[in-house]
């Protein structure tokens, strides 16, 4: 687990030496480098930016709604291009921004084309590329419509630090304003708060400024966060997937000898002993498969807790297999007095028993296996764990946060799907 942390106390330089740390500790292997080396190569390079106090600043809206402009009343200078007719900017394009700061070096502007502009060849692409900066202005000339408030959700679920941008102020007249700001704050959640600006050359320069002032910083170091969790998430994903047909493997051979053990074995006590000490062998190995180390009464308190919630398991444990040896040696005793003849139901009971056996056995490892993963999470390296800690005087950042924590614990829990 890692120490409480204060961003606000906490430098970018501590962050770094925190965060890669946590990288170096992450032993991958030559497939895992392979398959996400797209993945790697992001989060090495926003590392890098935090380590250099790089901030990134995207814009995002549709097209003519007046990006390029924005960013060339911040830079104070027409370095973007802009044009009348819509859809000028037709990739992703970026720009220094020299603006003096407390504790930031680089400030770097990255004008998108028009999420709607229809001759993007990798409109994902662009989302993605805007999605990894710290702060997005995303800017609108108006209401609202459903398509800008589906990225601004899409926006939103990933953590991000909105501010929205009203543009061409100018088109309307005061009391129309007012109309358009109520409006759109009718559509946006009430959590995060999402600040709503006019584009003027004062208001949307102090604006930014103010807050890079203040949470510069924490931005940059919990979108570093965010990336290295989402690399993790995915790193988790092809080891689950990797271990599934191997962990499948280990439960089938347990099923087989303990269903051997059960149809041959008369004596009910050492059944069930027998059957509960395969049990804990097999989360065992479960354990080990899946990266902890549990064996003895550890594994046992694992078999009572699934058992107790299952009741085909907690009676199949139990009740039918003591059941069906009671019928076996009664059948086993009586036969010299029936000729034999009691002993032909005996061979149907053992192959329904070691049916039950092998029934039970894969619910216990499939259990198991979910129970291990479960407590695994407790046990990682887990950045989110590290996220879990931040404290934020700024409330708006700090819903960000914690809305991205929620969506992020439903994709962490999607991942039992590969689980055997």
């Amino acid at each position: 687990m890692v120490a409480r942390i204060n961003m606000n106390q906490i430098s970018v330089d501590k962050s770094y030496l925190i965060l890669k740390k946590w990288w170096e500790s992450i032993d991958l292997t030559n497939y895992e480098k392979s398959i996400l080396n797209k993945d790697i190569i992001t989060f090495n390079q926003q590392l890098f930016r935090l380590k250099e106090k790089q901030l990134r600043i995207g814009i995002y809206g549709k097209s003519g709604v007046g990006k390029s402009s924005i960013l060339n009343l911040l830079l104070n200078k027409n370095e973007f291009k802009t044009d009348i007719i819509n859809g000028s900017t037709k990739n992703i394009e970026s720009k220094e921004w020299c603006l003096k700061l407390k504790s930031l070096k680089t400030i770097e502007l990255i004008d998108s084309p028009g999420f709607d502009f229809c001759d993007i060849e990798d409109p994902e692409g662009i989302f993605s590329q805007i999605n990894s900066s710290e702060l997005i202005l995303f800017t609108i000339a108006g209401d609202v419509n459903r398509n800008e408030m589906s990225q601004i959700n899409s926006f939103i679920n990933n953590g991000k630090k909105i501010i929205l941008v009203l543009n061409k102020i100018e088109t309307w007249d005061v009391n129309d304003l007012k109309n358009i700001v109520k409006n759109i704050k009718l559509k946006l959640p009430q959590q995060p708060n999402i600040p709503i600006i006019f584009n003027s050359r004062n208001n949307i320069k102090n604006d930014i400024t103010a807050l890079l002032n203040k949470n510069g910083e924490s931005l940059l170091t919990f979108n570093t966060l965010q990336l290295a969790d989402k690399l993790f998430l995915k790193i988790k994903e092809q080891r689950l997937k990797r271990r599934q047909r191997e962990a499948q493997s280990i439960i089938g051979k347990f099923a087989t000898i303990k269903a051997s053990g059960v149809a041959l074995n008369p004596l009910i006590f050492l059944d069930i002993a027998g059957g509960l000490a395969l049990d804990a062998v097999l989360v065992g190995e479960l354990s080990k498969l899946y990266g902890l180390n549990i064996k003895g009464e550890s594994a046992k308190k694992i078999i009572k807790k699934i058992s107790l919630n299952n009741i085909f398991l907690g009676a199949s444990q139990v009740g039918i297999n003591s059941s069906f040896n009671i019928l076996r040696k009664f059948f086993l005793v009586t036969a010299p007095f029936t000729h034999g003849l009691s002993l032909l139901p005996y061979g149907p009971i053992a192959i329904i028993q070691a049916l039950i056996s092998i029934r039970s056995t894969k619910i216990v490892g499939k259990l198991a296996a979910r129970e291990i993963f479960n407590k695994r999470k407790g046990y990682l390296t887990d950045p989110s764990h590290i996220i879990k800690k931040i404290i934020m005087k700024d409330p708006e950042i700090f819903s960000h946060t914690t809305i991205y924590l929620n969506n992020k614990k439903n994709l962490d829990n999607n991942l039992a799907v590969f689980l055997p």
